[in-house]
């Protein structure tokens, strides 16, 4: 048996893993790669393997970065099987049209400019009739159930707590005799996590491919969430402001309703919460997001696997995405209004990192006032745009202008739908029979070390980070036996450029702030000044030849 890692390898994005055994090829996810620049021009790549020898898929869950490159697996010839659960089917169904149809405006965007310079037109990754078309190929499986996909193959299908139907994956193979099992985790959850089960254990495991998001942090816990939220809220309410949350339209948003629900639902017990809780009353919310209305429907469709306490909510008759002020807007106009209005509200809208999306439209209105609060539920990947204001950023650059960044940020990072350190460490330590060897996957790199060295520290366990390409063999000791690398030069000098373009855009902010710290303190003289404009002209000058030239 072999599994080579090609995605989510010290990166939180693009999952893809090959395993090979029993005579079959198959998938694990097959995820865009989202944030960095460099990390993004990978989803246009061709596939490092051959999907004609793909024999079938198994899917962790709905989230794009584990399930966004399946329609260009589709569009590129693949006609196999894709196993996932109902309900990672009925969301894959309206989020991966949703993907296609931002490729599709994205690569408009930016053929508008390639138009004006007289350059190639750009093809998008996969259109929204593509990944509609891509739907063909799933197979909804139930959790529980022992599945023979072939003689020597049999898998299973766990709850991962992480979102509406995720999945940490059970696979036996069995060669020359010998049954083998490797366990992949997908995304586990957080145990505080709003309708969802906690992570199901698993007893045992050979092999473990384990997620490590949060391998260096402790999350906040439940109830000092809940209240900090609250507080949050009703401070900017009070003081006339908007809220504004970014969050992702399948999962974050659902749990977010989920908590405004109880407080809403809640009874006062003391005076200060009584008045909290009237302010909040009379404030409407806005969920402000097509995807994520159609995924509370389909979370509405499937409450058969929420927990035991939203499930005994559902027996006495309270919906716990529905309360008094909630309003959906479907429409642009509806979308529009909100930013035209005086009123005091809560705008829930996707994306999440702040990419693309409505979301967009309400920072640009709303986040330059500082009686306005922008509050972040979910893990900002770097290089989006939700990263660089949650890490401080002075100004924000959305739709080419310049907006200064004066509302309140805040970050809760408890919401999170990833299990923390000490949920990982809990959920290995849980293993009747530990697992001979951990990969880490799906973690930044800093965080994946000191996750490794806790592991190894507690355990005892052997622990591997691998790297793009690597191909370990786990037949009997774990070893590479193989590796993809990216090091064709051009290919190479393509992401150094990429890479020196970033840390030039984040040079020149700096530069940006300092010089104009210094003119408004008037700390330079005239002749200081003038020296600095003509630096400033010829550096001007070759950005020009380069663009002009290149």
């Amino acid at each position: 048996m072999k599994v080579t890692f090609f995605g989510a390898t010290k990166t939180v994005t693009g999952s893809n893993f090959l395993v090979e055994g029993a005579g079959k090829k198959f998938l694990i996810d097959c995820g865009l790669y989202q944030g960095l620049d460099k990390e993004e021009i990978k989803n246009a790549e061709p596939f490092p393997y051959d999907i004609n020898e793909i024999d079938f898929m198994l899917l962790t869950h709905a989230h794009i970065d584990h399930s966004g490159r399946i329609p260009k697996l589709y569009k590129e010839g693949y006609r196999n099987k894709i196993y996932a659960t109902n309900a990672t089917c009925d969301l894959c169904a309206i989020m991966l049209p949703d993907s296609g149809h931002i490729q599709e405006t994205e690569t408009e965007w930016k053929n508008r400019k390639r138009i004006r310079r007289g350059e190639e037109l750009l093809v998008p990754i996969y259109d929204a009739e593509t990944a509609a078309r891509s739907l063909e190929l799933f197979k909804g499986v139930p959790y529980d159930q022992i599945i023979e996909l072939d003689d020597d193959i049999h898998v299973r299908f766990n709850d991962a707590g992480h979102m509406l139907g995720s999945s940490i994956i059970e696979v036996w193979i069995k060669e020359n005799g010998v049954n083998k099992k490797i366990v992949f985790t997908g995304d586990l959850g957080n145990n505080d996590i709003p309708l969802l089960s906690e992570p199901t254990m698993i007893e045992d495991a050979d092999f473990l491919v384990m997620e490590s998001t949060y391998g260096n942090r402790l999350h906040m816990r439940n109830d000092n969430k809940a209240k900090l939220f609250i507080d949050i809220v009703t401070d900017t309410l009070r003081q006339g402001g908007t809220v504004v949350i970014p969050s992702f339209a399948v999962g974050r948003t659902q749990e977010i309703l989920y908590e405004l629900n109880k407080i809403k639902e809640s009874d006062a017990d003391t005076p200060e919460f009584e008045k909290k809780y009237e302010v909040l009353m009379n404030t409407p919310v806005y969920v402000d997001s097509p995807l994520a209305i159609s995924a509370t429907e389909v979370f509405r469709e499937n409450m058969d696997l929420f927990d035991e306490e939203t499930q005994e909510l559902i027996r006495r008759g309270d919906n716990p995405l529905e309360f008094p002020g909630l309003r959906f807007t479907q429409t642009v106009d509806e979308s529009r209004e909100l930013n035209e209005s005086n009123e005091s509200s809560i705008i829930i809208s996707a994306s999440g990192m702040c990419e693309v999306g409505r979301i967009k439209h309400h920072l640009k209105h709303n986040i330059w006032s500082p009686k306005n609060t922008i509050l972040f539920v979910g893990y900002q990947a770097p290089g989006t745009l939700g990263r660089k204001i949650v890490d401080g950023a002075k100004t924000i650059k959305i739709f080419g202008e310049e907006i200064a960044v004066n509302a309140r940020i805040e970050y809760i990072e408890g919401y999170s739908g990833h299990a923390d350190q000490e949920g990982l460490l809990n959920f290995i330590y849980s293993f009747i029979k530990k697992p001979d060897h951990i990969f880490l996957v799906h973690g930044e790199e800093e965080g994946q070390k000191v996750l490794k060295d806790k592991i190894i520290e507690t355990t005892n366990l052997p622990v591997t980070i691998p790297s793009y390409g690597e191909t370990y063999d786990l037949s009997e000791k774990v070893k590479i036996s193989g590796a993809i690398r990216h090091e064709n030069i051009k290919e190479y000098r393509k992401l150094e450029i990429i890479d020196r373009m970033e840390t030039l855009k984040e040079e020149l902010i700096d530069m940006e702030n300092i010089v104009k710290e210094d003119i408004l303190a008037n700390s330079v003289n005239d002749d200081e000044i003038n020296k600095l404009n003509e630096r400033i002209k010829a550096l001007e000058r070759q950005i020009v030849e380069i663009v002009e030239n290149k």
